[in-house]
């Protein structure tokens, strides 16, 4: 062997040493582990793991890859011979049904539906997989229209192709038994979060077997606690299933037809057990902590250890564009550059040119950016770790560089951290104290050269909802602070007026009952502005939205006599007061004596500090209310307003149209105008220090809009910024940890080991790469909490995702043949039209020319299509051949249509059983949009009957309570008599004043919760139907730096007259009365049957 040669196997064997060093270590354990599925035969285990699929022994070991690729797979299962897969994945934007051979290999698409198509189990002969879809229930179902809670079962070809329809009783985790004659399965009744833990109300999962033969439902769970999972034993003798009776949930065994109680299998004390799969054998797989056990029949359940090869490429880190993901902003008071927020992050731009900055560069969150008077410096707040919210203040480091975007090194120095949250720094006008929120709910300003802290506006003033939601503002002088001031009550606030150093007591200079928002001081300190619904529109709900004005006070009548002046007169007061400045000057010797004794050796003035100062603000708040003036002309959605110096000219964002327009008012002729038509979303209003222009920001990106045209340029901001995705996501969890122990309704956080849970989730984030898996983390973490309104949502943004569109057709699902049988024509959908042809009866034979066969899935022929000419052949119920050309609409759209097709047919079925005696209406949301369709059926078409049900089944909540309660508990106390004759009604004319009733199911939720229980509360009459779950919580869904990520957290509880606060308790009818799947799936409706005999008995 030649030297060359020799070296080069040196080399070779250290290479291959070095490789198999590196594979030996590129081994992680595997943590949050999803959805393990154990194969038939109890040998190997199939388990999502950062977003793809993992195959490994039973035993544990190293895991092989099954699928890799950036998109999300998950949900395995095994068909009965174990030759085949299948799992959901989301690689055309929703999860479809896909599968592929057992070891491997090419994958088939199964479904092409663009909603989320998630796989169960597979059919006794191992050739169809069925899967749960969130698409329409048959025409005769008469249950609420809701595919967000209620996922229909479908059955077809492990190769693809037309599904069939199996049950549309809202059935999740299916299985069948071992001869396929029945399935077993969860249900789901209400919004509650499918993650929340340890709650005991009507809303928790049951378990069910399905017979298909008899289409028989029978129920073998009905405690109030958690029942999920379930699968059939190998005998078909017994159910496994998990459990949470003992407040952890657990393995049972039920036998069927046993009086016995069910078996306790496994006996974990915390962390639910999660994903339960079993063999042939009996033999089971779950996951428990992130991790997976093995369970065989009658022994303990046993964690294996497994081992997945690390990913090098998986680092998570790659660069992002932020333009038009300004969140805020603030001008700079030189007018030349802009600070902003974006994901997070503070940057600043140039207002001319291409400059852009970013300045802070961390994965947490900072926010609230504002500038230093001299513009030398920016304060924010930024969470860091999990110490909660400080204020910091970056600096150039060159100062020499002269401008924040053409900067390269920044400092930055804490300065306000410590152990309370501290944000929305606002630096007062000389730049010697900042003013800033502490806990949320207190003002404090802090003295930069003393480092001393004043309380302005102490704790229990204020109780902010989300953050930033009160707002404060420095007087010129710098000696006083306008602030929002709840005064301790819930909603609406007044302006206070507060000294800078707190020596005098908190005054209310304008206490309006319509409130003060967003008050400010405009002219130098001569008026103060606010936001006032005196005068505008209100919805007819009471917490809807309303019309504001920007209205003003005058603090000295000189300068409220010369406001009010017309155009005429102050041209001719201007002319007086310019004569004035024009009186001779004195002798110009003595002034440069004067001026000389000012000056030092160097010819510098020794004390210039007067150049600049403010003189101090003179208050004279007699009979303030007289000298008011409301500046714009009228009433309008109001999203921020600025006034020039002069008080001359108003500009403001106002929606009156689509979206915000920049409007301009001359406060002096009222003549008022659109500066800019902009069409956009609310912002705030930056007006520069000479007024030639205006910043504002529309849809995510900044707008510099010219006063004197109106023309508007697009700021050319350049955010890039390399994104860390781990850190960010461990960043939101900190906060959303924090979160909850700032802001949750119960400050003992209903007595829980809140750090300790923290540490049990917070282990897994390293094994977490991708936002499904972070959702559920959140989810689990927050489930915790026993609380509604609580969990993480992901809504991930795909371009060019399927979107099947929707022909406004509901179709016979027992049809086999070829084409698409129609059941009904969708009332408002496309075929709904007086020329077509199509009608119940009919067959569709091809979509755009495509023939639709016995096993064609037709969805794919829509896939895209919404809005789009699209021909339809077939033939009508009478054998006629057609072609129609017709736009299909989006599944949003028909979901709409399907509400408003259910709510007639309520009416209809109670009018007949009633004999038109009782009226009907459904409260679709607690808001004003529902509160006006209640009105308009209640007040209309229901005006003569003699009682009213009030349906309220599966209200998603909103703020309409006490605006019902109050509908419906109108008492007649006058009557009107037109030349003697007694007229119908009388006062109260606009209130419902007969007998009512209040149907009420599982799925109310949140104030569809509290409307029922203050009914029942005040006695107005009877609730009929199924408990209601306690979730009287207002939540607050805050979006995070990563905006496909929310979460929400119940802020404010609400306490019941018998002083017992709502939260998790239940609200119980008077009238229990269960709505049966045969029943509602035939076309009836028992709630209501009995809400009309009720009725009909008064």
């Amino acid at each position: 062997m030649s030297q060359l040669k020799k070296r080069w196997s040196k080399v070779a064997a250290l290479m291959m040493l070095l490789s198999s060093t590196t594979v030996a270590h590129a081994q992680q354990e595997a943590l949050w582990i999803r959805y393990p599925a154990i194969s038939p035969d109890a040998k190997t285990l199939v388990f999502g793991y950062k977003g793809n699929l993992y195959k490994v022994s039973t035993a544990g070991g190293t895991a092989t890859a099954l699928t890799v690729g950036s998109s999300h797979a998950m949900m395995p299962v095994w068909s009965r011979d174990g030759k085949t897969l299948a799992f959901a994945n989301n690689r055309y934007g929703n999860f479809d049904v896909f599968t592929m051979p057992a070891d491997g290999g090419a994958v088939t698409r199964v479904t092409y539906h663009s909603s989320n198509d998630y796989p169960y189990d597979f059919t006794v002969d191992n050739k169809d997989v069925i899967f749960g879809s969130a698409r329409q229930a048959p025409a005769a179902s008469v249950r609420f229209p809701s595919v967000r809670l209620f996922q229909n079962l479908y059955q077809a070809s492990k190769q693809g192709g037309r599904a069939k329809l199996l049950s549309a009783a809202g059935v999740e985790n299916a299985h069948f038994n071992g001869d396929g004659s029945k399935l077993v399965f969860q249900d789901r009744k209400g919004y509650e979060d499918p993650w929340r833990k340890h709650h005991k109300s009507a809303v928790t999962r049951d378990i069910w077997i399905y017979d298909l033969k008899s289409s028989n439902y029978q129920a073998l769970t009905q405690a109030e606690i958690e029942h999920r999972e379930p699968v059939f034993s190998a005998d078909g003798q017994a159910v496994f299933y998990l459990n949470e009776q003992d407040g952890t949930q657990n393995i049972y065994k039920k036998n069927l037809g046993a009086t016995t109680a069910d078996k306790q299998l496994t006996t974990f004390t915390k962390n639910p057990v999660r994903h339960l799969s079993i063999a042939k054998d009996n033999t089971m797989a779950f996951t428990q902590d992130g991790q997976v056990y093995i369970l065989k029949e009658g022994g303990k359940a046993q964690k294996i250890t497994i081992q997945v090869p690390v990913d090098v490429g998986d680092m998570e880190r790659n660069f992002t564009n932020l333009a038009s993901q300004v969140s805020q902003y603030q001008l700079s008071p030189n007018n030349k550059e802009i600070a902003y927020i974006s994901r997070g992050e503070v940057f600043v731009t140039s207002v001319e040119g291409d400059f852009t900055k970013r300045i802070t560069s961390t994965s947490s969150q900072e926010r609230m950016v504002q500038w230093a008077p001299d513009g030398k410096s920016l304060i924010y707040a930024a969470e860091r770790g999990t110490a909660g919210w400080g204020i910091y203040e970056s600096r150039l480091k060159d100062t020499e560089e002269g401008h924040f975007f053409q900067g390269t090194i920044f400092v930055e120095t804490p300065l306000i951290v410590n152990k309370n949250d501290n944000f929305a720094p606002k630096f007062s006008p000389n730049g010697e104290k900042i003013a800033y929120v502490e806990e949320r709910n207190i003002l404090q300003v802090f003295d930069i050269k003393s480092k001393k802290t004043t309380t302005l506006l102490p704790k229990g003033h204020n109780h902010s909802y989300s953050d930033g939601d009160w707002s404060f503002s420095w007087s010129p002088d710098s000696k006083w602070l306008l602030v929002d001031d709840q005064k301790g009550y819930f909603g609406g606030s007044n302006a206070a007026l507060i000294k800078a150093d707190g020596s005098t007591p908190i005054q209310y200079p304008i206490n309006s009952g319509f409130g003060e928002d967003n008050a400010r001081w405009q002219m130098d300190g001569k008026l103060i502005t606010w936001e006032s619904a005196r005068y505008g529109r209100k919805s007819l709900a009471n917490q809807g939205s309303r019309e504001v004005d920007v209205l003003g006070v005058f603090l000295n009548p000189e300068d409220f006599d010369k406001f009010n002046l017309s155009k005429d007169e102050f041209d001719l007061f201007k002319d007086g007061a310019d004569k004035k400045k024009e009186e001779p000057a004195k002798d110009k010797d003595t002034n440069k004596k004067d001026a000389e004794k000012g000056k030092d050796s160097r010819g510098d003035n020794k004390d210039d500090s007067s150049k600049n100062k403010v003189a101090d603000l003179k208050l004279n708040l007699e009979n303030l209310r007289d000298r008011e003036v409301r500046l714009t002309i009228n009433s309008s959605s109001i999203a921020d307003y600025m006034l020039t110096k002069d008080g001359e000219k108003l500009f403001y964002l106002a929606a009156f149209e689509k979206g915000y327009d920049l409007w301009q008012t001359d406060t002096r002729t009222r003549e008022t105008k659109i500066l800019a038509k902009l069409g956009g979303s609310p912002s705030g209003i930056q007006l520069s220090k000479d007024e030639k222009f205006i910043i504002v920001s529309n849809r995510g990106s900044l707008l510099k809009i010219e006063v004197a045209s109106g023309k508007p340029t697009a700021i050319k901001n350049n955010p890039e910024m390399e994104l860390n995705t781990a850190a960010e996501r461990q960043y939101i969890f900190d906060h959303a940890w924090l979160q909850v122990k700032k802001k949750f309704y119960d400050p003992t956080i209903h007595g829980i080991d809140w750090k300790g849970y923290y540490d049990t989730y917070n282990k897994f984030l390293p094994h977490i790469n991708n936002n499904y898996d972070f959702q559920e983390l959140l989810s689990e973490l927050l489930g915790e909490l026993n609380g509604s309104h609580t969990g993480g949502r992901y809504s991930p943004r795909m371009a060019a995702a399927d979107q099947t569109a929707s022909l406004g057709l509901l179709y016979d699902e027992l049809y086999t043949g070829k084409g698409l049988k129609v059941a009904e024509v969708i009332a408002g959908g496309p075929f709904s039209k007086a020329a077509s042809k199509l009608t119940a009866g009919s067959i569709i034979h091809s979509i755009d020319g495509l023939e639709i066969t016995d096993q064609t899935d037709w969805a794919a022929l829509l896939n895209r299509k919404s809005g789009k000419f699209v021909k339809i052949s077939g033939q009508t119920a009478a054998g006629a051949a057609f072609t129609e050309t017709v736009k299909p609409i989006d599944f949003g759209e028909e979901n709409t249509l399907m509400y408003k097709r259910w709510v007639a047919s309520m009416e209809a079925y109670v009018a007949k059983i009633s004999n038109g005696k009782i009226g009907y209406v459904h409260v679709e949301g607690m808001n004003d949009g529902a509160f006006r369709e209640v009105f308009d059926k209640v007040m209309g078409d229901n005006k003569e009957k003699e009682a009213l049900i009030v349906d309220t089944r599966f209200n998603g909540g909103g703020w309409l309570h006490d605006d019902l309660n109050t509908f419906l508990s109108g008492k007649e106390y006058m009557k009107f008599s037109p030349q003697g004759t007694i007229l119908k009604g009388g006062e109260p004319m606009a209130r419902w004043t007969k007998p009512s009733a209040v149907v009420m199911s599982e799925g109310n939720y949140s104030d569809a919760f509290i409307f029922p229980y203050i009914y029942k509360q005040n006695g107005l009459g009877k609730l009929i139907g199924m408990p209601v779950p306690g979730t009287g919580t207002a939540v607050w869904w805050e979006t995070q730096i990563d905006p496909t990520l929310v979460f929400g957290i119940p802020m404010v509880g609400t306490v019941g007259t018998d002083g017992r606060t709502t939260e998790n308790l239940q609200v119980e009818p008077d009238i229990r009365v269960p709505l049966p799947y045969e029943a509602f799936l035939k076309g009836e409706d028992p709630q209501l049957e009995r809400a009309v005999k009720e009725l009909l008995k008064k």
